[in-house]
């Protein structure tokens, strides 16, 4: 009997320490996910707190100019953007990507704008071109041009390129965070600015509001620049500009016949990222094996930095698109320098801290290690 009644008791107390054990884990993930919740609607605060005007220039086929989401036509397909572009039953609302990354002095916030055509090289050309290189890689095992295709004008569905924000801490208040240094990224190379003044060598000057870096989008190749407004910049833009500002509403350029509309902000980690874990799919057409990437944390501005590793292993690398230069459109892990060809893949989204160091000549007082990174799962 007495055994028999120990084994109740012993019953009894697993079952109360499961339920315990149940609720705190329940407790925790909720704890956890309000956390995670808190922290993406402070993400962006911050983004729209820095969100660039966006002059688009429009050519001969506006509506392929017009800024937008991935999956504006309903899914997550990239060879099907091009074609689905010309139903207008399917609105172009003006969306641009972002994410944010801090340190103990910056702010770091990247955009990126997305078009579902590329159309400024001759369709035909750039098909042919693709084709070349294909062959010649099946039976050379490399590129015939040798990198060349990096530098040409080609035609090709799916666009997504650029600029980075940085902003300088002062405390805890954004609205008196200022804008310092900003980049764009533009057929793989990065333009370096300023705001107010030129730093010859180092930067030109970019003409900002209230916080808002000016950006030019060309048409057609929808490179990013800082806006000047002048003659040869505006050239191709025949059917005018339209400006983008950061409203919080996406509105759809079919509808609002302005000159100026409003456009909203999605996550980069949430979507474009999240989809290219799963290595090659309907989105992406091309992987790259990232392995593992180095940072430095730090858990308090006066505590010392430490590195972290992250492995990433595969990653989707380029949009899936088969009109013209096939997966020719790539997301911000993997957009690079032509300059810069030595430095890994992607540094510009994954640390970009040091390269801004690096661009712009900065001294030990400015940190690369960061408080806030949710790549590598740091203050998360």
């Amino acid at each position: 009997m007495r055994v028999v009644l120990i084994g109740v008791l012993f019953a009894i107390l697993i079952t109360s320490i499961q339920e315990w054990s149940f609720e705190w884990c329940d407790a925790s993930s909720a704890a956890q996910n309000a956390r995670t919740a808190q922290r993406q609607a402070l993400d962006k605060q911050i983004a729209m707190r820095f969100s660039p005007l966006l002059y688009q220039g429009l050519g001969d086929s506006p509506r392929s100019d017009y800024i937008t989401n991935f999956d504006f036509d309903g899914d997550w397909r990239g060879d099907n953007n091009w074609e689905n572009l010309d139903r207008k039953s399917y609105p172009l609302r003006a969306y641009v990507y972002y994410s944010v990354i801090e340190t103990p002095t910056h702010y770091f916030i990247l955009y990126a704008i997305f078009h579902p055509r590329d159309y400024k090289g001759g369709l035909a050309e750039s098909t042919l071109l693709d084709i070349l290189i294909s062959e010649g890689k099946q039976r050379a095992g490399k590129d015939p041009t040798g990198g060349l295709a990096d530098e040409l004008a080609l035609s090709h569905e799916n666009d997504l390129e650029g600029c980075l924000i940085v902003a300088e801490k002062h405390g805890q208040d954004l609205t008196r965070a200022i804008v310092t240094f900003v980049e764009t990224m533009a057929h793989n190379h990065y333009f370096r600015y300023c705001p107010a003044e030129d730093r010859p060598g180092i930067c030109e000057s970019i003409t900002m509001k209230d916080q808002r870096p000016l950006i030019f989008v060309e048409p057609k190749g929808h490179g990013p620049w800082r806006y000047t407004g002048d003659r040869r910049q505006l050239k191709d833009s025949v059917n005018g500009i339209l400006v983008y500002t950061p409203t919080g509403r996406a509105e759809d350029p079919d509808q609002i016949k302005q000159k100026s509309i409003g456009y909203d902000l999605i996550p980069i980690y949430e979507t474009l990222w999240i989809r290219a874990q799963h290595g090659e799919n309907e989105t992406y057409g091309g992987v790259l094996d990232y392995q593992s990437r180095t940072i430095l944390k730090v858990q308090q501005p006066s505590k010392s930095a430490e590195k972290i590793e992250q492995k990433f292993g595969l990653l989707g690398s380029a949009f899936r698109g088969n009109v013209g230069f096939k997966n020719r459109a790539r997301p911000p892990w993997a957009w690079f320098d032509e300059s810069e060809r030595s430095s890994p893949r992607g540094e510009w989204f994954f640390d970009p801290a040091s390269v801004i160091a690096r661009h712009f000549e900065q001294g030990q007082t400015f940190s690369t290690a960061y408080i806030y990174h949710p790549y590598f799962g740091v203050g998360l």
